[in-house]
Protein backbone atom coordinates (compact mmCIF):
# COMPACT_ATOMS: atom_id res chain seq x y z
CA UNK A 1 0.00 0.00 0.00
CA UNK A 2 1.01 3.11 -0.97
CA UNK A 3 1.00 6.65 1.46
CA UNK A 4 -0.99 9.16 0.74
CA UNK A 5 1.13 11.69 -0.60
CA UNK A 6 2.50 9.86 -2.96
CA UNK A 7 -0.23 8.34 -3.98
CA UNK A 8 -1.68 11.82 -4.98
CA UNK A 9 1.79 12.34 -6.53
CA UNK A 10 1.03 9.90 -8.96
CA UNK A 11 -2.14 10.67 -9.67
CA UNK A 12 -1.63 14.50 -10.36
CA UNK A 13 1.60 12.92 -12.54
CA UNK A 14 -1.22 10.64 -14.42
CA UNK A 15 -3.46 13.75 -14.69
CA UNK A 16 -1.06 15.76 -15.93
CA UNK A 17 0.25 13.26 -19.02
CA UNK A 18 -3.40 12.41 -19.59
CA UNK A 19 -4.19 15.94 -20.55
CA UNK A 20 -0.98 16.19 -22.47
CA UNK A 21 -2.04 12.99 -24.68
CA UNK A 22 -5.66 14.07 -25.40
CA UNK A 23 -4.47 18.25 -26.50
CA UNK A 24 -2.14 16.15 -28.73
CA UNK A 25 -4.63 13.76 -29.45
CA UNK A 26 -7.04 16.47 -30.76
CA UNK A 27 -4.10 18.49 -32.58
CA UNK A 28 -3.43 15.15 -34.85
CA UNK A 29 -6.85 14.92 -35.03
CA UNK A 30 -7.40 18.65 -36.23
CA UNK A 31 -4.95 18.45 -38.69
CA UNK A 32 -6.74 15.19 -40.51
CA UNK A 33 -9.77 16.56 -40.47
CA UNK A 34 -9.05 20.50 -41.69
CA UNK A 35 -8.68 19.16 -45.69
CA UNK A 36 -12.48 17.91 -45.15
CA UNK A 37 -13.82 20.54 -43.14
CA UNK A 38 -15.95 22.05 -46.28
CA UNK A 39 -17.56 18.20 -46.44
CA UNK A 40 -17.90 17.84 -43.08
CA UNK A 41 -21.40 18.60 -41.30
CA UNK A 42 -21.08 20.21 -38.11
CA UNK A 43 -21.95 16.86 -35.44
CA UNK A 44 -19.48 14.88 -37.56
CA UNK A 45 -16.05 16.71 -35.59
CA UNK A 46 -18.09 16.73 -32.64
CA UNK A 47 -17.78 12.96 -32.52
CA UNK A 48 -14.64 12.95 -33.79
CA UNK A 49 -13.42 14.99 -30.77
CA UNK A 50 -14.69 12.95 -28.62
CA UNK A 51 -12.26 10.30 -29.12
CA UNK A 52 -9.66 12.47 -27.25
CA UNK A 53 -11.63 12.82 -24.30
CA UNK A 54 -11.90 9.12 -24.14
CA UNK A 55 -8.02 8.84 -24.47
CA UNK A 56 -7.06 11.44 -21.69
CA UNK A 57 -10.14 9.66 -19.09
CA UNK A 58 -8.08 6.24 -19.77
CA UNK A 59 -4.43 7.62 -18.91
CA UNK A 60 -4.95 10.36 -16.56
CA UNK A 61 -8.31 10.15 -15.02
CA UNK A 62 -11.39 12.28 -14.96
CA UNK A 63 -9.92 15.83 -14.70
CA UNK A 64 -7.49 14.44 -17.80
CA UNK A 65 -10.65 14.21 -19.67
CA UNK A 66 -12.63 17.52 -18.20
CA UNK A 67 -9.51 19.00 -19.71
CA UNK A 68 -9.65 17.46 -22.83
CA UNK A 69 -13.40 18.40 -23.18
CA UNK A 70 -12.68 21.72 -22.15
CA UNK A 71 -9.80 22.41 -25.34
CA UNK A 72 -11.95 20.32 -27.77
CA UNK A 73 -14.74 22.71 -27.28
CA UNK A 74 -12.16 25.66 -27.91
CA UNK A 75 -10.94 23.71 -31.11
CA UNK A 76 -14.50 22.88 -32.14
CA UNK A 77 -15.50 25.90 -31.80
CA UNK A 78 -12.64 28.22 -33.51
CA UNK A 79 -12.04 25.16 -36.44
CA UNK A 80 -15.50 24.34 -37.44
CA UNK A 81 -18.28 26.71 -36.49
CA UNK A 82 -19.00 30.08 -38.56
CA UNK A 83 -17.26 32.21 -38.22
CA UNK A 84 -14.29 30.28 -38.32
CA UNK A 85 -11.05 31.52 -36.67
CA UNK A 86 -12.88 33.25 -33.73
CA UNK A 87 -15.50 32.06 -30.28
CA UNK A 88 -17.98 33.44 -32.23
CA UNK A 89 -21.71 31.57 -32.17
CA UNK A 90 -23.80 32.47 -34.66
CA UNK A 91 -26.69 30.30 -35.07
CA UNK A 92 -28.47 28.55 -31.74
CA UNK A 93 -28.26 24.97 -34.17
CA UNK A 94 -24.15 25.53 -33.81
CA UNK A 95 -24.52 26.46 -30.21
CA UNK A 96 -26.74 23.62 -29.35
CA UNK A 97 -24.02 21.30 -30.84
CA UNK A 98 -20.95 22.66 -28.91
CA UNK A 99 -23.35 22.44 -25.62
CA UNK A 100 -23.79 19.06 -26.23
CA UNK A 101 -20.76 17.85 -27.24
CA UNK A 102 -18.89 19.28 -23.90
CA UNK A 103 -22.27 17.55 -22.24
CA UNK A 104 -21.06 13.87 -24.00
CA UNK A 105 -17.63 14.75 -23.57
CA UNK A 106 -17.60 16.00 -19.40
CA UNK A 107 -20.21 12.46 -19.63
CA UNK A 108 -18.24 10.02 -21.27
CA UNK A 109 -15.25 11.38 -18.65
CA UNK A 110 -17.22 10.72 -15.75
CA UNK A 111 -18.94 7.51 -16.96
CA UNK A 112 -14.94 5.99 -18.23
CA UNK A 113 -13.94 7.05 -14.71
CA UNK A 114 -16.53 5.09 -12.73
CA UNK A 115 -15.64 1.89 -15.05
CA UNK A 116 -11.68 2.58 -14.48
CA UNK A 117 -12.78 3.02 -10.58
CA UNK A 118 -14.97 -0.17 -10.75
CA UNK A 119 -12.27 -2.25 -12.19
CA UNK A 120 -9.43 -0.74 -9.99
CA UNK A 121 -11.66 -1.72 -6.70
CA UNK A 122 -12.18 -5.47 -8.62
CA UNK A 123 -8.77 -5.82 -8.83
CA UNK A 124 -7.80 -4.52 -5.20
CA UNK A 125 -10.54 -6.90 -3.79
CA UNK A 126 -9.10 -9.83 -5.50
CA UNK A 127 -5.83 -9.10 -4.12
CA UNK A 128 -7.27 -8.36 -0.96
CA UNK A 129 -9.47 -12.22 -1.26
CA UNK A 130 -6.11 -13.85 -2.45
CA UNK A 131 -4.10 -12.39 0.22
CA UNK A 132 -6.89 -13.42 3.34
CA UNK A 133 -6.69 -16.68 1.18
CA UNK A 134 -3.06 -16.98 1.51
CA UNK A 135 -3.18 -16.06 4.93
CA UNK A 136 -6.03 -18.29 6.29
CA UNK A 137 -3.79 -21.13 3.87
CA UNK A 138 -0.76 -20.54 6.29
CA UNK A 139 -2.87 -19.65 9.49
CA UNK A 140 -4.12 -23.67 9.01
CA UNK A 141 -1.02 -24.98 8.83
CA UNK A 142 0.83 -26.79 10.88
CA UNK A 143 3.47 -24.18 11.90
CA UNK A 144 5.11 -23.90 15.34
CA UNK A 145 4.11 -20.21 17.49
CA UNK A 146 7.36 -18.60 16.48
CA UNK A 147 7.09 -19.73 12.65
CA UNK A 148 3.50 -18.55 12.62
CA UNK A 149 4.42 -15.20 14.36
CA UNK A 150 7.16 -14.21 11.57
CA UNK A 151 4.53 -15.04 8.88
CA UNK A 152 1.51 -12.89 9.83
CA UNK A 153 4.20 -10.08 10.32
CA UNK A 154 5.73 -10.76 6.93
CA UNK A 155 2.31 -10.86 5.63
CA UNK A 156 1.05 -7.68 6.95
CA UNK A 157 4.37 -5.89 5.79
CA UNK A 158 3.92 -7.15 2.41
CA UNK A 159 0.37 -6.41 2.17
CA UNK A 160 0.42 -2.38 3.72
CA UNK A 161 4.00 -2.08 3.44
CA UNK A 162 4.67 0.16 6.31
CA UNK A 163 8.31 1.05 7.22
CA UNK A 164 7.96 -1.87 9.74
CA UNK A 165 5.62 -4.22 11.55
CA UNK A 166 6.07 -5.39 15.02
CA UNK A 167 4.25 -8.35 16.77
CA UNK A 168 3.87 -8.25 20.26
CA UNK A 169 2.60 -10.27 22.94
CA UNK A 170 2.94 -10.80 26.45
CA UNK A 171 5.86 -11.59 28.04
CA UNK A 172 3.87 -15.05 29.74
CA UNK A 173 1.56 -16.24 27.24
CA UNK A 174 0.53 -18.79 30.16
CA UNK A 175 -0.75 -15.56 31.71
CA UNK A 176 -1.62 -13.16 28.67
CA UNK A 177 -5.07 -11.98 30.16
CA UNK A 178 -3.95 -11.27 33.66
CA UNK A 179 -0.29 -9.31 32.63
CA UNK A 180 0.31 -6.13 30.61
CA UNK A 181 3.79 -7.04 30.01
CA UNK A 182 4.53 -7.15 25.84
CA UNK A 183 7.63 -8.05 23.95
CA UNK A 184 8.42 -7.64 20.20
CA UNK A 185 7.73 -11.70 19.09
CA UNK A 186 8.43 -10.96 15.75
CA UNK A 187 8.77 -8.04 13.19
CA UNK A 188 9.36 -7.46 9.36
CA UNK A 189 10.72 -4.05 7.11
CA UNK A 190 13.26 -2.18 7.97
CA UNK A 191 15.02 -2.18 11.38
CA UNK A 192 13.56 -0.77 14.27
CA UNK A 193 15.44 1.85 16.13
CA UNK A 194 16.36 1.56 20.17
CA UNK A 195 14.04 4.63 20.45
CA UNK A 196 11.25 2.93 18.64
CA UNK A 197 11.59 -0.15 20.46
CA UNK A 198 11.52 1.38 23.84
CA UNK A 199 8.55 3.30 22.75
CA UNK A 200 6.81 0.46 22.28
CA UNK A 201 6.02 -0.56 25.78
CA UNK A 202 6.75 1.66 28.51
CA UNK A 203 8.88 0.53 31.78
CA UNK A 204 5.80 -1.03 33.49
CA UNK A 205 4.75 -2.25 29.95
CA UNK A 206 2.13 -0.07 28.90
CA UNK A 207 1.70 0.46 25.67
CA UNK A 208 2.31 4.40 24.60
CA UNK A 209 2.27 6.50 21.14
CA UNK A 210 0.27 4.08 19.77
CA UNK A 211 -2.76 4.24 17.71
CA UNK A 212 -3.33 7.31 14.69
CA UNK A 213 -0.92 10.47 14.43
CA UNK A 214 -2.37 13.53 13.14
CA UNK A 215 -0.69 15.97 10.74
CA UNK A 216 2.75 15.67 8.79
CA UNK A 217 3.69 13.27 11.62
CA UNK A 218 4.45 9.38 10.56
CA UNK A 219 1.62 7.50 11.43
CA UNK A 220 1.66 4.28 13.97
CA UNK A 221 -1.55 2.43 13.86
CA UNK A 222 -1.93 -0.40 16.48
CA UNK A 223 -4.55 -3.25 16.12
CA UNK A 224 -5.46 -5.47 18.94
CA UNK A 225 -5.22 -9.77 18.87
CA UNK A 226 -8.45 -10.20 20.55
CA UNK A 227 -10.06 -14.17 20.46
CA UNK A 228 -12.78 -15.30 22.41
CA UNK A 229 -13.05 -12.10 24.17
CA UNK A 230 -9.83 -12.39 24.86
CA UNK A 231 -6.12 -10.00 24.01
CA UNK A 232 -3.87 -12.50 22.72
CA UNK A 233 -1.44 -9.46 21.53
CA UNK A 234 -1.11 -6.16 19.60
CA UNK A 235 0.06 -5.82 15.95
CA UNK A 236 1.80 -2.19 15.03
CA UNK A 237 2.39 -0.96 11.75
CA UNK A 238 4.96 2.33 11.64
CA UNK A 239 4.42 5.08 9.16
CA UNK A 240 1.99 3.80 7.09
CA UNK A 241 -1.25 5.61 5.61
CA UNK A 242 -3.79 4.09 4.27
CA UNK A 243 -7.53 4.18 2.94
CA UNK A 244 -11.00 3.36 5.22
CA UNK A 245 -10.83 -0.11 3.03
CA UNK A 246 -7.41 -0.99 4.03
CA UNK A 247 -8.75 -0.55 7.50
CA UNK A 248 -11.25 -3.30 7.29
CA UNK A 249 -8.96 -5.52 5.13
CA UNK A 250 -6.10 -5.05 8.44
CA UNK A 251 -8.85 -5.35 11.41
CA UNK A 252 -9.57 -8.89 8.97
CA UNK A 253 -5.98 -9.86 9.24
CA UNK A 254 -5.95 -9.01 12.59
CA UNK A 255 -8.71 -11.47 13.40
CA UNK A 256 -7.69 -14.19 11.56
CA UNK A 257 -3.78 -13.71 12.98
CA UNK A 258 -5.49 -13.70 16.56
CA UNK A 259 -7.11 -17.04 16.33
CA UNK A 260 -4.65 -18.36 14.62
CA UNK A 261 -2.36 -17.40 18.14
CA UNK A 262 -4.88 -18.55 20.04
CA UNK A 263 -4.89 -21.98 18.18
CA UNK A 264 -1.37 -22.16 18.35
CA UNK A 265 -1.46 -21.75 21.94
CA UNK A 266 -3.85 -23.99 22.87
CA UNK A 267 -2.27 -26.88 20.74
CA UNK A 268 0.98 -26.28 23.02
CA UNK A 269 -1.18 -26.52 25.93
CA UNK A 270 -1.96 -29.78 24.93
CA UNK A 271 1.00 -31.03 24.26
CA UNK A 272 2.43 -29.93 27.61
CA UNK A 273 -0.86 -31.51 28.89
CA UNK A 274 0.31 -34.95 26.30
CA UNK A 275 3.67 -34.95 28.13
CA UNK A 276 2.95 -34.25 31.29
CA UNK A 277 0.59 -37.21 31.26
CA UNK A 278 2.86 -39.08 29.63
CA UNK A 279 5.44 -38.01 32.47
CA UNK A 280 3.09 -39.23 34.89
CA UNK A 281 2.45 -42.40 33.31
CA UNK A 282 6.08 -43.13 33.17
CA UNK A 283 6.35 -42.14 36.56
CA UNK A 284 3.63 -45.13 37.87
CA UNK A 285 4.81 -47.60 35.50
CA UNK A 286 8.54 -47.22 36.99
CA UNK A 287 6.90 -46.36 40.48
CA UNK A 288 4.80 -50.13 39.64
CA UNK A 289 8.34 -51.82 38.33
CA UNK A 290 10.49 -50.75 41.09
CA UNK A 291 7.99 -51.68 43.87
CA UNK A 292 7.30 -55.00 42.33
CA UNK A 293 11.15 -56.01 41.36
CA UNK A 294 12.45 -54.48 44.54
CA UNK A 295 9.85 -56.18 47.17
CA UNK A 296 10.33 -59.79 45.70
CA UNK A 297 14.21 -59.71 46.52
CA UNK A 298 13.53 -57.36 49.69
CA UNK A 299 11.35 -59.57 51.02
CA UNK A 300 13.58 -62.84 49.94
CA UNK A 301 16.76 -61.50 51.74
CA UNK A 302 14.82 -60.10 55.41
CA UNK A 303 13.46 -63.41 55.27
CA UNK A 304 16.66 -65.18 55.33
CA UNK A 305 18.22 -62.45 57.32
CA UNK A 306 15.60 -62.96 60.27
CA UNK A 307 15.82 -66.79 59.74
CA UNK A 308 19.52 -66.43 60.45
CA UNK A 309 19.50 -64.25 63.02
CA UNK A 310 17.16 -66.42 65.04
CA UNK A 311 19.06 -69.76 64.37
CA UNK A 312 19.46 -70.88 67.58
CA UNK A 313 20.87 -74.30 66.10
CA UNK A 314 17.91 -75.59 64.76
CA UNK A 315 19.59 -75.11 60.77
CA UNK A 316 21.66 -77.51 59.13
CA UNK A 317 24.70 -76.12 57.77
CA UNK A 318 23.56 -77.05 54.24
CA UNK A 319 20.18 -74.40 55.58
CA UNK A 320 22.57 -71.98 56.24
CA UNK A 321 24.45 -72.41 52.87
CA UNK A 322 21.10 -71.92 51.24
CA UNK A 323 19.91 -68.90 52.92
CA UNK A 324 23.51 -67.27 51.98
CA UNK A 325 23.59 -68.25 48.86
CA UNK A 326 19.84 -66.79 48.35
CA UNK A 327 20.91 -63.68 50.06
CA UNK A 328 24.01 -63.29 47.70
CA UNK A 329 21.51 -64.55 44.67
CA UNK A 330 18.69 -61.92 45.76
CA UNK A 331 21.17 -59.11 46.70
CA UNK A 332 23.02 -59.54 42.54
CA UNK A 333 19.35 -59.37 41.21
CA UNK A 334 18.72 -55.66 43.14
CA UNK A 335 21.99 -54.56 42.00
CA UNK A 336 21.68 -55.66 38.45
CA UNK A 337 17.42 -53.96 38.77
CA UNK A 338 19.38 -50.51 40.58
CA UNK A 339 22.22 -50.72 37.31
CA UNK A 340 18.97 -51.16 34.89
CA UNK A 341 17.09 -48.12 36.59
CA UNK A 342 21.11 -45.97 36.28
CA UNK A 343 20.78 -46.56 32.30
CA UNK A 344 16.84 -45.99 32.34
CA UNK A 345 18.38 -42.40 33.67
CA UNK A 346 21.07 -42.77 31.25
CA UNK A 347 19.06 -42.80 28.18
CA UNK A 348 16.03 -41.13 29.00
CA UNK A 349 18.51 -37.81 29.75
CA UNK A 350 20.26 -38.06 26.34
CA UNK A 351 23.79 -38.47 28.34
CA UNK A 352 24.64 -41.88 26.71
CA UNK A 353 28.00 -42.06 25.04
CA UNK A 354 29.47 -44.60 22.75
CA UNK A 355 32.91 -45.04 22.78
CA UNK A 356 34.06 -47.98 20.46
CA UNK A 357 36.84 -49.95 21.05
CA UNK A 358 37.68 -53.68 19.22
CA UNK A 359 36.62 -56.64 21.67
CA UNK A 360 36.54 -60.49 20.45
CA UNK A 361 33.14 -62.03 20.93
CA UNK A 362 34.53 -64.56 23.66
CA UNK A 363 35.61 -61.91 25.85
CA UNK A 364 32.51 -60.02 25.61
CA UNK A 365 30.19 -62.94 26.07
CA UNK A 366 32.27 -63.44 29.30
CA UNK A 367 32.33 -59.69 30.82
CA UNK A 368 28.23 -60.82 30.45
CA UNK A 369 28.59 -63.74 31.66
CA UNK A 370 30.39 -62.24 34.79
CA UNK A 371 28.04 -59.43 35.32
CA UNK A 372 25.10 -61.88 35.91
CA UNK A 373 27.39 -64.14 38.19
CA UNK A 374 25.26 -66.02 40.31
CA UNK A 375 21.52 -65.17 38.24
CA UNK A 376 22.53 -67.25 35.46
CA UNK A 377 24.98 -70.57 36.37
CA UNK A 378 27.52 -70.59 33.54
CA UNK A 379 26.60 -74.44 32.73
CA UNK A 380 23.58 -73.04 31.66
CA UNK A 381 25.33 -71.15 29.19
CA UNK A 382 26.08 -72.40 25.36
CA UNK A 383 28.22 -70.68 23.22
CA UNK A 384 28.23 -71.10 19.07
CA UNK A 385 29.97 -68.44 17.67
CA UNK A 386 30.73 -68.91 13.68
CA UNK A 387 34.61 -69.86 12.49
CA UNK A 388 34.99 -66.48 10.88
CA UNK A 389 33.87 -64.17 13.27
CA UNK A 390 35.15 -60.83 13.04
CA UNK A 391 36.16 -58.42 15.82
CA UNK A 392 33.55 -56.18 17.27
CA UNK A 393 33.65 -52.66 17.40
CA UNK A 394 31.20 -51.60 20.17
CA UNK A 395 31.45 -49.95 23.55
CA UNK A 396 31.80 -53.24 25.13
CA UNK A 397 30.65 -52.02 28.78
CA UNK A 398 27.42 -51.46 26.58
CA UNK A 399 27.00 -54.33 24.91
CA UNK A 400 27.83 -56.65 27.75
CA UNK A 401 25.10 -55.02 29.75
CA UNK A 402 22.47 -56.12 26.64
CA UNK A 403 23.81 -59.55 26.14
CA UNK A 404 23.65 -59.79 30.12
CA UNK A 405 20.24 -58.43 29.85
CA UNK A 406 19.03 -61.06 27.46
CA UNK A 407 20.70 -63.65 29.45
CA UNK A 408 19.25 -62.88 32.85
CA UNK A 409 15.75 -62.99 30.81
CA UNK A 410 16.23 -66.44 29.11
CA UNK A 411 17.03 -67.31 32.72
CA UNK A 412 14.44 -66.21 34.82
CA UNK A 413 11.83 -67.21 32.01
CA UNK A 414 13.07 -71.00 31.06
CA UNK A 415 13.08 -73.81 32.89
CA UNK A 416 16.07 -74.63 35.60
CA UNK A 417 17.70 -77.17 33.74
CA UNK A 418 16.86 -75.91 30.24
CA UNK A 419 19.93 -74.28 27.92
CA UNK A 420 20.33 -71.51 26.59
CA UNK A 421 22.56 -70.61 23.78
CA UNK A 422 24.53 -67.80 22.40
CA UNK A 423 25.08 -67.70 18.71
CA UNK A 424 27.24 -65.01 16.74
CA UNK A 425 27.48 -65.13 12.22
CA UNK A 426 28.39 -62.28 10.28
CA UNK A 427 26.28 -60.35 8.33
CA UNK A 428 27.92 -58.29 5.48
CA UNK A 429 25.63 -55.41 4.24
CA UNK A 430 26.13 -52.53 1.55
CA UNK A 431 29.24 -50.46 3.06
CA UNK A 432 28.49 -51.90 6.05
CA UNK A 433 29.57 -55.05 7.87
CA UNK A 434 27.94 -56.83 11.08
CA UNK A 435 28.23 -59.31 13.38
CA UNK A 436 24.45 -60.68 14.37
CA UNK A 437 24.42 -61.83 17.93
CA UNK A 438 21.55 -64.47 19.30
CA UNK A 439 20.06 -65.32 22.89
CA UNK A 440 17.93 -68.50 22.72
CA UNK A 441 16.08 -70.30 25.45
CA UNK A 442 13.50 -72.88 25.90
CA UNK A 443 10.98 -70.69 28.01
CA UNK A 444 7.08 -70.10 27.28
CA UNK A 445 8.16 -67.51 24.50
CA UNK A 446 6.83 -64.12 23.30
CA UNK A 447 3.25 -64.31 21.72
CA UNK A 448 3.17 -62.54 18.13
CA UNK A 449 1.50 -59.95 19.25
CA UNK A 450 4.13 -58.61 21.93
CA UNK A 451 7.07 -58.85 20.03
CA UNK A 452 7.10 -55.75 19.91
CA UNK A 453 5.62 -54.14 22.80
CA UNK A 454 8.57 -55.95 24.92
CA UNK A 455 11.11 -53.56 24.03
CA UNK A 456 9.06 -50.59 25.39
CA UNK A 457 9.49 -49.44 28.83
CA UNK A 458 7.84 -51.41 32.15
CA UNK A 459 6.03 -53.42 29.62
CA UNK A 460 5.20 -57.03 30.65
CA UNK A 461 4.13 -60.30 28.51
CA UNK A 462 2.49 -63.06 29.09
CA UNK A 463 5.28 -65.79 29.65
CA UNK A 464 6.06 -63.75 32.55
CA UNK A 465 5.62 -60.62 34.69
CA UNK A 466 8.32 -58.28 35.17
CA UNK A 467 9.19 -54.84 34.51
CA UNK A 468 10.31 -53.95 30.70
CA UNK A 469 13.16 -52.52 32.20
CA UNK A 470 15.53 -55.16 29.93
CA UNK A 471 14.81 -55.17 26.52
CA UNK A 472 14.10 -51.44 26.57
CA UNK A 473 18.03 -50.61 27.26
CA UNK A 474 18.90 -53.82 24.92
CA UNK A 475 17.05 -51.87 22.87
CA UNK A 476 18.55 -48.13 23.19
CA UNK A 477 21.96 -49.67 23.44
CA UNK A 478 22.28 -51.91 19.97
CA UNK A 479 20.65 -48.56 18.62
CA UNK A 480 22.88 -46.51 19.64
CA UNK A 481 25.32 -48.63 17.45
CA UNK A 482 23.49 -48.17 14.48
CA UNK A 483 21.95 -52.07 15.23
CA UNK A 484 18.79 -53.16 15.24
CA UNK A 485 16.90 -55.92 17.87
CA UNK A 486 14.51 -58.38 17.57
CA UNK A 487 12.54 -61.38 18.61
CA UNK A 488 13.42 -64.05 16.23
CA UNK A 489 9.43 -64.72 14.35
CA UNK A 490 10.62 -68.26 13.15
CA UNK A 491 11.03 -69.81 16.23
CA UNK A 492 8.20 -71.79 17.53
CA UNK A 493 9.56 -73.55 20.75
CA UNK A 494 10.98 -70.95 23.32
CA UNK A 495 12.09 -67.22 22.54
CA UNK A 496 15.32 -66.39 20.41
CA UNK A 497 16.49 -62.70 20.73
CA UNK A 498 18.83 -61.25 18.39
CA UNK A 499 20.33 -58.10 17.72
CA UNK A 500 23.30 -56.80 15.80
CA UNK A 501 26.78 -55.07 16.19
CA UNK A 502 28.95 -53.38 14.32
CA UNK A 503 32.37 -55.27 13.38
CA UNK A 504 35.98 -54.48 12.94
CA UNK A 505 35.25 -53.62 8.86
CA UNK A 506 32.45 -51.00 9.66
CA UNK A 507 31.55 -47.94 10.27
CA UNK A 508 29.81 -47.73 13.64
CA UNK A 509 27.12 -45.01 14.00
CA UNK A 510 28.29 -43.22 17.45
CA UNK A 511 25.37 -41.62 19.28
Amino acid sequence: MRSVPTALNEAYRRAVIGGIVGLAAQGVLLLVLLPFRPHLSVATPALAFVVPVIVAVVIGGFAAGAFASVCGFVLYDIFFIHPYGTLAIHSPADLLALVVYFAVGVLVAQVVTQLHAARDEAHRREGDSTRLFELSQALLGDLTISQLLDHIATTVQTAFAPRWTALLLPADNETAAETSDLVVAARAGQALTDEELDSLTAPGGTTRSLGMTGGEMPSRIAVALVASNRPVGLLVLQEVQFARQDRALLGTFANQAALAVERAQLRDQALRSLLLEEIDRWRGAMMGAVSHDLRTPLASVKAAVSSLRQDTGVLSATDRAELLELIELQSDRLARLVTNLLDVTRIESGALIIRPTLIPFDELVDESLAAVMGLVPPSRVCTEPATDLPLLEIDYVLIGQVLANLLENAARLSPGDSPIRIGARPVTEPALAFVEISVTDDGPGIAPGERERVFEMFSQNSGGARAGLGLAIAKAFVEAHGGSIWIDPAVTRGARVVFTVPSAVSVPQHA
